[in-house]
């Protein structure tokens, strides 16, 4: 029995990816592509391509087309062979440098890219779209600072550490926190090993699995939530050409005359007597947060240290 078009079209396409010729990432033929190659109507072609979708060997990419899928069990043997560990780092490290200068609002496939100088398709082949670039640049910048082999002495002291690993990552890479969503958590192995650190260090202090799970996860969302405004600041400086600190020293006649009213007086009693910055906000905090489980520590077992 003679096959429609549409099924001959699809069975092309798929010899061409089970064979490897079409490697996960690749691009296939377009609706258009196919009514001009197989002089067929444009519905033939559309229904060829819902085939090969329907069969899990192709997917839809926004702004970029149908492509070969890389989780396509008969595309496997092309994948694995496609697959190239130090070319991905290559790419993640390049999408790292371009978050850390310019923020991640222009992070795209095609920049990235360009910026390695290669076909924006061929990235598929490492990663499967952006969110999976994001949780693999994630992972890499926890994994730039590792947590020591050999904890520090005390519960708190490796709180501490762990806090200060946390901050100063999010420093440097001012995209960092903006990126990760505790609703939606990435699962990133060594961001994760944050959380076990504070568990381990928590375990045999009488806290109960509750407790020492919401006080890991909380610390990790503090230190986080205190560097949230890194990525706006890093933007509004490079935008404006005006760093935090000149901005604030603008605001002074302003805030001067707002206190002058007299409808905040306790603020404007201590306003000249205080100075604020990231980093004083994060040390105070963390220090109110420590103190505050040192306490529910001593309750839950009066002689712990």
């Amino acid at each position: 029995m003679t096959q429609p078009p549409y099924a001959r079209i699809a069975a092309e396409l798929r010899h061409r990816i089970e064979a490897g010729e079409l490697a996960p990432g690749d691009r296939v033929p377009s609706t258009r592509a196919i009514t001009q190659r197989w002089g067929v109507a444009m519905a033939t072609a559309t229904k060829a391509l819902t085939v090969l979708r329907h069969e899990g060997l192709v997917r839809a990419v926004p702004g970029v087309g149908t492509v070969v899928a890389d989780t396509a069990p008969q595309a496997r043997s092309a994948r694995s062979a496609a697959e190239d560990p130090a070319a991905r780092t290559r790419v993640v490290r390049a999408a790292m440098a371009l978050a850390d200068a310019e923020g991640t609002a222009g992070l795209t496939m095609r920049r990235v890219a360009a910026e390695l100088g290669i076909p924006t398709m061929s990235l598929y082949r490492h990663v499967a779209n952006k969110e999976q670039l994001l949780a693999l640049m994630v992972d890499a910048a926890f994994a730039g600072e590792p947590l020591p082999t050999r904890p520090p002495e005390g519960w708190r002291a490796r709180l501490e550490l762990s806090a200060a690993i946390q901050w100063r990552l999010y420093r440097a890479h001012p995209w960092l926190a903006a990126a990760l969503n505790l609703s939606r958590p990435l699962l990133v192995p060594h961001g994760m090993r944050h959380i076990e650190w504070v568990l381990a260090a928590l375990d045999g202090l009488g806290l109960d699995p509750d407790t020492r799970m919401h006080a890991a996860v909380t610390l990790f969302a503090y230190v986080r939530g205190q560097a949230i405004d890194t990525e706006p600041e890093a933007r509004a400086t490079r935008s404006s050409g005006i760093t935090g600190e000149q901005w604030m020293d603008a605001q002074h006649d302003r805030m001067t005359a707002l206190l002058a009213q007299g409808r905040l007086p306790h603020f404007a009693a201590v306003a000249d007597q205080v100075a604020l910055s990231s980093t004083s906000l994060y040390e105070f905090g963390l220090t109110t947060l420590l103190d505050g489980l040192a306490t529910r520590i001593s309750m839950a077992r009066p002689t712990a240290q």
